[in-house]
């Protein structure tokens, strides 16, 4: 019973987290602006979006072998496939600067000497935001698998990885 408890339902429970703090982060979120964010996506956003929620899916995937196989022989490689895909959370503020970049010269290009409308550079500020929160939302995982990993192991008699040894 105890090992179902440690192996079974504490993996998924701890997995459960990561999706409960990114709901939690988008309810955080104004309506207004959430509204707004929906009226100006344009093709980058859904890059951003549709690769981070990707990401998030795989990781979560594969940070539940992690905490699964946590103590185990194959819990090398789960890690490192983990840590290969947390690096690629890095990319989406990168996105969301190239899309803030490219809003903002879109704004440029079609400037007529009036005042810029918010409409006009509201690419640039709906691709920061998609950038900063899949970046948000895609390094929960890993943060799970080092606190929900060392907690596993310690319920089942082994010693928590050091500092050096975490990914």
């Amino acid at each position: 019973m105890r090992t179902l408890f440690i192996r079974g339902i504490l993996p998924i429970v701890f997995c459960t987290v990561p999706f409960l703090a990114a709901a939690l982060v988008v309810l955080c979120i104004p309506r207004v602006a959430l509204m707004f964010f929906a009226e100006h996506y344009g093709m980058m956003e859904v890059l951003i979006i549709g690769g981070g929620v990707l990401l998030f899916l795989v990781q979560m995937l594969v940070a539940w072998l992690a905490l699964v196989k946590r103590g185990t022989t194959s819990e090398a490689a789960v890690d490192r496939w983990l840590t290969n895909l947390a690096q690629a959370a890095e990319w989406f503020p990168m996105l969301g600067l190239i899309g803030t970049v490219a809003g903002i010269l879109e704004a440029f290009a079609t400037h007529t000497g009036s005042a810029i409308q918010p409409r006009v550079i509201a690419p640039a500020i709906t691709a920061t935001g998609a950038g900063l929160l899949m970046a948000l939302i895609n390094i929960l995982p890993t943060w799970i698998v080092i606190l929900g990993g060392d907690l596993i192991l310690m319920l089942s008699g082994q010693k928590p990885k050091t500092a050096e040894e975490t990914p």
